[in-house]
């Protein structure tokens, strides 16, 4: 498991980075949350120890945790505080990956590009983004600012420095359909191929405007489950068919696919 974030080193790094920055704010409320999935692992991992060496009572959160681990699935405890996920492999691999995000934030400076899966909260992300765009521009209002994004050609790998204003965001898939990186826009997707891979996406904010009626707005999901509680955002994309076409496809852009 990750080592614990110290309050006080938190602290220390979120007063030279700013504490009052939308996304700092942000990123302290995703800390506190990371952190208390860390420590509820860590306990119960330690407890079951104890438990199996008979030291202590194994209670019924340990003994869910147990049969759990056995079938390879999240603990109860675990997943009322974190994600949902398909296995126990999955989801310890996505507590490393989201930690590691966080950390390197923290303790080396703002990403060049987002992992947008890895928050909690990434709704707050796209606020906080919004005002700091805001907050940026003379008489600019957060009621009148709405988020607008480009789809770039490159790969997160390509990037080396941040986006004059707004954020690149990293980790979409497209389901029912593909990405055609030349020209930039939805083509039909690819026979047997599930999901396709999307190249960053450059997101900001603009004053509110009337929306291009040709671009196809495409909804954004947390997970393969669409449902109004994974839902987030929805982004624009370029099209030569109707925006209709992808509707009737059921065209969607995933943040995991496991």
């Amino acid at each position: 498991l990750p080592p614990d974030y110290l309050p006080h080193e938190v602290k220390d790094r979120l007063r030279k980075m700013g504490v009052l920055q939308p996304l700092n704010i942000l990123l302290r409320q995703e800390l506190d949350r990371m952190q208390k999935v860390i420590s509820i692992v860590r306990s119960t991992l330690s407890d079951l120890k104890l438990a199996i060496e008979g030291t202590i009572i194994m209670n019924e959160n340990l003994r869910d945790a147990l049969d759990k681990m056995f079938d390879a699935k999240v603990p109860d405890l675990w997943k009322k505080i974190s994600w949902q996920s398909s296995t126990l492999g999955f989801w310890f691999t996505e507590l490393l990956e989201r930690n590691d995000q966080f950390s390197k934030w923290i303790f080396e400076g703002r990403p060049v590009v987002f992992w947008m899966t890895g928050f909690f909260n990434p709704q707050g992300f796209l606020t906080a983004m919004r005002q700091e765009v805001t907050r940026a521009h003379k008489g600019w209002s957060l009621d009148s600012v709405i988020l607008y994004n480009d789809v770039t050609k490159v790969n997160k790998e390509e990037i080396t420095a941040p986006p004059a204003e707004g954020v690149f965001i990293h980790g979409l898939y497209l389901d029912g359909a593909s990405w055609d990186r030349r020209n930039c826009r939805l083509a039909e997707a690819q026979p047997k191929v599930l999901f396709t891979a999307m190249p960053v996406v450059h997101m900001y904010a603009v004053q509110q405007q009337a929306r291009d009626p040709r671009l196809y707005q495409c909804p954004v999901y947390k997970k393969p489950q669409r449902t109004d509680l994974t839902y987030i955002t929805f982004i624009v994309m370029r099209t030569v068919q109707s925006p209709d076409h992808w509707t009737l496809r059921g065209v969607a852009a995933l943040c995991d696919i496991k």
